[in-house]
């Protein structure tokens, strides 16, 4: 299993939007940017993506399944790009901040960091377990 950061903004697609789509999830359209796409191409079912609140609020909130694989995304008329369906897993007990993952040395080296304007990027095992820590969740 690899772990994912996915990132919305929330008055475009937020985490009670997510929610409110159940089983049967969402497909996560709209992904413009081709290190990206590539992130979601090697996306498999059962993948376990942090949702975090972009603009704003910059903070994971919930914890998303990949429940489909990536397929053609109607919304781009070029074709080059396609995109994954996620389903809601479990809310972050604690939100995890931009703010406190920046402030942990640990976590210097996370995609979420380095790379700040990427949409969806990978998170390492141990870096899930240190935010999951510091969200106070547990699956």
């Amino acid at each position: 299993m690899r772990y994912w950061l996915m990132k919305s903004e929330p008055s475009t697609w937020s985490w009670q939007d997510q929610l409110d789509r159940g089983a049967a999830g969402e497909e996560w359209d709209g992904v413009r940017n081709y290190q990206a796409a590539n992130n979601m191409k090697a996306m498999e079912i059962g993948d376990l993506a942090f949702f975090y609140h972009s603009v704003n609020e910059k903070q994971i909130v919930g914890i998303a399944e990949i429940c489909a694989l990536y397929h053609p995304d109607p919304t781009d008329a070029s074709g080059r790009f396609g995109m994954v369906t996620i389903r809601a897993v479990k809310t972050m007990t604690v939100p995890v901040t931009l703010a406190q993952i920046k402030d942990d040395e640990r976590l210097a080296d996370m995609a979420l960091v380095r790379q700040s304007r990427l949409s969806v990027t990978p998170v390492s095992p141990e870096q899930w377990a240190m935010i999951m820590e510091m969200g106070k969740t547990s699956l």
